[in-house]
């Protein structure tokens, strides 16, 4: 088992979860089996249940990057706040939004990654994606790419769309203390709703999902 204590060198352990991605990412992932363990669920019925599965190939295409650093002595995932007033406004959310022209799913990733919080492009190592996912309410089909910033370096908050930049630790996000269910009223609906408790906000939703397949691939790197 690979022990991520404060006796192991930081900089080794992201080295090698990025080794460990290039060839996870390569092979048959996790997928809807791990997004659907933070996916919120009507609490009676399966009427308003969220399908996340497209009615026909009208949808837009969409990116977010999951950006990884390890600048703090941990392992850490970055994550934006987003400004209030905007579509998802005060939901937590990696960087990202639709693609534009003939982009990558990468170049969209790290286009709208900039925009949103003055991430340098060049200092990323994008290590591959995780599985799209169809979040129906906005109809967009959104693909995460894993990239490692590998550089530190000061980000500064778009405020037309970011309110806040911060990061969370791997080791927080796989503590149960931090997984919490609750039953919220979402449009006129009662849903369960499963949430990461790392936050003053929770974090919840479409960026749980991508969030939980990162995480149990995170689980099968340290019990190596």
């Amino acid at each position: 088992m690979i022990e991520l204590s404060s006796g192991f060198c930081t900089l080794l352990a992201m080295q090698a979860f990025k080794e460990f991605l290039l060839q996870r990412l390569q092979t048959s992932l996790p997928g809807k089996d791990a997004q659907n363990k933070m996916r919120p669920n009507p609490t009676q019925g399966t009427h308003s249940r969220m399908t996340y599965t497209p009615k026909d190939d009208e949808f837009r295409n969409s990116s977010v990057l999951v950006p990884i650093i390890a600048w703090n002595g941990k392992l850490e995932v970055l994550l934006t706040l987003r400004t209030q007033g905007i579509k998802h406004g005060g939901q937590i959310s990696f960087p990202g939004g639709g693609r534009e022209g003939d982009e990558t799913t990468e170049e969209t990733a790290l286009r709208e990654a900039h925009e949103e919080t003055g991430l340098i492009t060049e200092n990323v190592y994008i290590a591959g994606s995780l599985t799209p996912l169809f979040v129906n309410h906005s109809n967009n089909m959104v693909t995460p790419v894993v990239g490692f910033i590998e550089r530190k370096q000061d980000f500064t908050a778009n405020p037309n769309e970011v309110d806040e930049i911060f990061s969370v630790p791997f080791n927080e996000l796989i503590t149960m203390k931090n997984h919490v269910r609750e039953e919220w009223k979402l449009r006129d609906i009662q849903y369960t709703v499963p949430f990461w408790d790392v936050h003053r906000v929770p974090l919840w939703g479409a960026t749980a999902m991508m969030m939980s397949e990162l995480v149990e691939l995170y689980k099968e790197f340290v019990s190596q």
